[in-house]
C-alpha cells in the first residue's frame, strides 16, 4: 500500500472520529421489517417510510430504528 493512501486512511479515521464534522443532508436505506422490506428517507430534517404506519401517523418504528443506529448524527 502507498504512503498517500495510508494518510488518507488515517485522516479518514480522525474524521470518522469527530462526529462534528457530519450533517446529513439525505439519507436513504432499505430496512428488513418482519413481513416486509420498507424504504425509509431522511431528506434535510424529514423522515420518510413506506409503510401504512407511517403514512397515517408520520413515524414509525422503521424510521426509529435508523434514528436509533445513527444515535443523534443527523443534527436535526
Amino acid at each position: 500500500m502507498d504512503s498517500a493512501l495510508i494518510r488518507k486512511m488515517q485522516k479518514a479515521k480522525q474524521y470518522a472520529q469527530e462526529r462534528d464534522r457530519f450533517t446529513f443532508l439525505a439519507l436513504e436505506v432499505q430496512i428488513q421489517g418482519n413481513n416486509s422490506v420498507h424504504r425509509v428517507k431522511y431528506d434535510r430534517g424529514k423522515w420518510a417510510c413506506d409503510c401504512a404506519f407511517f403514512q397515517s401517523r408520520g413515524q414509525c418504528s422503521h424510521t426509529m430504528a435508523v434514528e436509533y443506529l445513527l444515535d443523534g448524527m443527523l443534527g436535526a
